[in-house]
């Protein structure tokens, strides 16, 4: 677990040495993000069908629910949490985002691979159709405000793009035990999913290195958010899926998901809607930071 850790970790400060450097930074990262996002991370999901053994179909229908169940609850921890984190009303919806949503895309898929194996992230996957939907309704109305006169706040696109795209193929595939799926096809798919993991923390690095001093160290807000981010919530949800009675195998792949940083959508709305992304940023930051040492100690002592 620790060697996992300290890898992916060894990739983020590449990325952050090259963002420094000038190697990454800028459009080249906007334009490898689309790439990650777009292609990649499709693929790798779609890759996580062919491995040579399907991932069990029994698991969907309860991780779509055990999703469902946790993202309520998460919900209801960002309503009202952030009032007790800050006094700063325009600070109180970002915090609020931050508490709910983690780092699926970018963290959690090469993490679940890493620790579980690489088919896991079919699971992780299923995962985060719930998350995705969750992030463009809860999400939105948390860093506009729920102001009326704010547009239209869920885009219905986000449900059809590549990644939902391909985890509902992926599912289709597993549900109906789909095993024969030619090489030709699923090679590439895995050669192409397969730089999603060491791209997305490059990016991460990169992402760090433009950040100001100020940003980085953060300060009690945000370090009450990490604390309730990557540790109590992920902690208390775990307890209270199991003693639901929920599959523990079921139970640690959300736990593990939910336990991710800060995901990286909130600073986009921020941005989207032109709100400050201050609270956000810092966050995010030090979430990202905390996480190379939360997560290993996360899995050691729940799993």
């Amino acid at each position: 677990m620790i060697v996992v850790m300290l890898t992916l970790f060894a990739l983020v400060v590449v990325g952050y040495v090259a963002g420094k450097l000038g190697y990454l930074g800028g459009d080249f990262d906007r334009q490898l993000s689309r790439l990650v996002i777009n292609i990649t991370c499709p693929a790798l999901i779609l890759s996580s069908a062919m491995t040579g053994e399907l991932p069990d179909r029994q698991y969907i229908l309860p991780l779509l629910l055990i999703s469902v169940v946790t993202y309520l609850l998460l919900a209801g921890a960002g309503f009202l949490l952030p009032r007790y984190l800050t006094n700063d009303k325009n600070h109180q919806g970002p915090i609020g985002f931050a508490l709910i949503f983690g780092n699926v895309g970018f963290m959690g898929y090469p993490v679940v691979a890493s620790i579980f194996g690489h088919e896991a992230v079919f699971y992780a996957a299923v995962l985060n159709v719930v998350n995705t939907f969750a992030v463009f309704t809860i999400g939105t109305m948390l860093i506009t405000g729920g102001a009326s006169s704010d547009k239209e706040r869920f885009e219905k696109k986000v449900l059809y793009s590549t990644p939902m795209l391909a985890a509902y193929l992926t599912m289709g595939i597993v549900a109906l035990r789909i095993d024969n799926i030619p090489e030709a096809i699923s090679q590439p798919l895995t050669m192409l999913g397969n730089i999603t993991v060491p791209a997305a923390l490059l990016i991460i690095g990169s992402s760090m290195s433009q950040l100001s001093l100020r940003t980085m160290l953060g300060n009690g807000t945000v370090y009450a958010t990490t604390l309730l981010r990557l540790a109590i919530l992920p902690v208390g949800v775990h307890f209270l899926m199991r003693l639901v009675g929920f599959d523990p195998f079921v139970v640690n792949i959300n736990t593990l998901v939910i336990a991710m940083p800060v995901a990286t959508y909130g600073t986009i709305l921020c941005l989207k809607y032109g709100k400050d992304t201050t609270m956000i940023t810092e966050v995010t930051f030090i979430t990202t930071l905390v996480s190379m040492v939360s997560i290993p100690l996360l899995v050691t002592l729940l799993f």
